[in-house]
């Protein structure tokens, strides 16, 4: 029997060698041959559009829809920006294999491409909150297509700017510079003849700006300041655009005048002459390589008795007489800390919307991949299931997407309320901005990681982007504040707020906090689905689990310092409870800012059915469905947030049986949400082109004619 098997074995050999040799193709067009394989079935053959996704997303771009689509067009039609062609569709993405010298030398040409074209007109010379709208809305394009691009951008225009720039609201200026910064610096800044950098952050002192070690004194006899770097730890480290480009910065010093340190100040310094030569007294090196943003040149500064006018003192909050007299309305030294820091407010909030165009390029990628690829069957020999078919990919993938619809919702308030800032209101900005940043940079790089992996192995190549915009925004968790910084600001702002309101005996006013004036909302002991869809119970536990973590802080800080620590111990030693209240403070906030959107569009809705014309008649019954979804989503929302905060067990604000049935609920919402996946991607604004491969035809955009083009 062995000698038998062992015969039939060479048999087969023998005849599976000799077809090897024998049988030649007459003539061989290619090296694959048609099977019976799988073939790339697009998405939207089988999905249906239930809504008007234009509608929607007028909803979620909320404003500059044609700017932004103007600037969508430049960049795909130019060069520079590496559109290339992948199965049968273009694709524009920065070129990842080149070097990090060459991905900065083509930021700039990029910067120099859209300058040209007029994309920066009027970001600085114009004025008022449709010019900086517009703005907002270009540098979102920017950012979809580049990580890199816009924060180099952003440096300039924001950073840099937003500290010269003198704008009156209310009768205050807001920003650091005053007319004499402004008509010297702010037209070549526009047309970049001056390249703006933005030097804070020091190697030993980064969210602890009162730390920094860089010192700034005055020359009576000559009229200027002198900067030193006294030590390698007050170095200048991460700016942007000092390693290559930038001709000035502003410098964050401490300002000494007489003997006596006034605090930080800021002040401006040129770096580079004409030609690009560094200034004397100046030495610029490079930052190095990155795991993401190598598009950004990032640099160390050190200054060696670098002499600058006095008149390059930003002296909106603070001067300096020509005889060496420190000069201040604000006599508080802390007030006028918050004073010179209030500008960076709009960093945080290009950092916060940015975030959430991340996380929809990573949604939109893998729910498109996931509505044309198929794995395993669950009947013998029958079809291969799509992927988003699964109720757990469903779970993995359509909550960050109903999260990342509410904080559109929330980015466009930030964005409102930041184009309408006025004195009164810059302390709710300032709080409203760290906690979103946090939040939304937060979401950004948790939801690209559960893409990069419901991608698979689709999900680490480059051309696909999700796994890459993980390096590229990686940054956002520490950029303009460590998140976990930010929170705890959070939080002490809500307990400012709340021990002033106990101690004068008055209501809660602002910050959202004025639900702390009605009485306790009292969750059912067993909720039922009507309930848990119901916007006012939402709103409730949110409310609820705010309150009661407010009032647990309160009492921690106030139990600590009773028993002889100080005020600042107290609140580092009651992190915990600092971290749970701000993100319930966020939640709560972002929450309501999606019931708000979502009342606009009923509201909008009903104005049509008023007018009582039978085509505003047909588009508000078009609308309902818009409406249903948004409800979905937004209940998606709420639950989500509760089933994921175990302080809403730890405290007991749910039971045990509520929380299942919360669990249970927000599986129902999957199944309900999953025929509106394509519609709800493509609802995003993201042009496909500034998508990638594995989101249209996968297939050929891998076959072997590919490779051959």
């Amino acid at each position: 029997m062995a000698q038998e098997s062992s015969i039939n074995t060479a048999s087969r050999r023998t005849r599976i060698l000799n077809n090897h040799l024998v049988q030649f193709p007459s003539k061989p067009t290619s090296c694959l041959q048609s099977n019976s394989c799988l073939s790339y079935s697009p998405p939207e053959l089988t999905e249906s559009f239930d809504f008007d996704i234009n509608e929607m997303r007028k909803i979620l771009d909320f404003h500059n829809l044609e700017d932004r689509d103007w600037l969508f067009g430049v960049i795909k039609q130019g060069r520079v920006f590496n559109g290339k062609e992948r199965g049968g569709r273009l694709f524009v993405s920065p070129d990842y294999n080149q070097t990090m010298e060459q991905q900065r030398e083509m930021t700039m040409k990029r910067i120099e491409y859209l300058l040209e074209r007029g994309a920066f007109d009027g970001w600085l010379t114009k004025k008022g909150v449709e010019a900086e709208l517009k703005k907002l809305a270009l540098l979102e394009v920017i950012q979809i297509f580049d990580h890199s691009l816009a924060v180099k951008i952003g440096v300039h225009f924001f950073l840099w700017t937003c500290l010269l720039w003198t704008e009156c609201r209310g009768g205050a200026i807001q920003f650091m510079g005053t007319k004499r910064h402004h008509d010297k610096w702010l037209r070549d800044t526009e047309t970049l003849a001056i390249k703006g950098c933005f030097s804070m952050t020091e190697l030993g002192h980064g969210s602890n700006v009162r730390g920094i070690e860089t010192v700034t004194t005055y020359d009576s006899k000559t009229g200027e300041f002198v900067i030193n770097t006294p030590c390698e730890s007050a170095q200048k480290y991460w700016i942007g655009g000092a390693a290559n480009h930038a001709t000035h910065t502003i410098v964050f010093s401490q300002l000494i005048i007489n003997g006596v340190n006034e605090g930080v100040h800021a002040l401006i310094a040129q770096i580079r002459d004409v030609n690009g030569n560094i200034c004397p007294n100046i030495c610029i090196a490079d930052c190095g390589h990155k795991i993401g943003l190598n598009g950004v040149d990032n640099g160390r500064i050190w200054f060696d008795n670098v002499r600058v006018p006095r008149e390059n003192l930003l002296n909106s909050v603070a001067d300096v007489s020509p005889d060496g007299q420190y000069l201040s309305a604000i006599k508080d030294q802390d007030q006028r800390f918050a004073a010179f820091l209030a500008p960076l407010t709009s960093g945080r909030v290009t950092i916060a919307t940015s975030a959430i165009y991340s996380a929809k390029i990573g949604l939109a990628i893998a729910i498109r991949y996931a509505l044309s690829r198929r794995a395993f069957s669950i009947t013998p020999n029958g079809p291969e299931v799509l992927l988003l078919d699964y109720p757990s990919h469903q779970r993995r993938l359509l909550p960050l997407l109903a999260k990342s619809y509410a904080m559109s919702f929330g980015g466009n308030y930030l964005k409102m309320m930041y184009v309408n800032r006025t004195p009164e209101s810059a302390k709710t900005l300032h709080v409203v901005s760290s906690a979103f940043k946090a939040i939304f940079t937060w979401h950004n790089m948790r939801t690209l990681q559960e893409c990069r992996e419901a991608c698979g192995g689709q999900g680490l190549k480059t051309e696909n982007r999700v796994g890459h915009l993980k390096g590229e925004f990686d940054v956002q968790s520490t950029f303009e504040g460590d998140n976990n910084v930010l929170m705890q600001q959070v939080s002490k702002a809500l307990l400012s707020e709340y021990v002033a309101a106990k101690k004068k005996n008055k209501p809660f006013k602002g910050l959202g906090l004025e639900h702390l004036n009605g009485p306790v909302p009292v969750i059912q002991s067993n909720l039922t689905s009507t309930t848990l869809r119901n916007s006012q119970f939402q709103m409730n536990a949110h409310c609820l689990r705010e309150r009661d973590l407010l009032n647990r802080f309160a009492a921690e800080v106030s139990l600590y310092q009773s028993k002889g620590e100080s005020k600042e111990q107290a609140f580092i030693l009651s992190y915990q409870l600092a971290e749970d209240l701000g993100r319930a403070f966020s939640d709560r906030a972002i929450l309501q800012t999606f019931i708000d959107a979502e009342a606009n569009a009923s509201a909008g809705s009903l104005k049509m059915l008023e007018k009582g014309e039978p085509y505003l008649v047909a588009e508000f019954v078009g609308l309902l469905p818009l409406q249903n979804v948004l409800g979905l989503l937004r209940s998606m929302y709420a639950l989500i947030c509760l089933e994921e905060d175990a302080a809403f067990l730890r405290y007991g604000y749910l039971s045990t049986g509520n929380a299942a049935a919360v669990r249970n609920e927000v599986t129902k919402l999957c199944g309900e949400l999953r025929p509106h996946a394509l519609a709800l991607v493509s609802s995003l604004g993201i042009p496909d082109a500034f998508l990638s491969p594995i989101a249209f035809n996968w297939i050929d955009a891998n076959s072997w004619s590919s490779v051959q083009k």
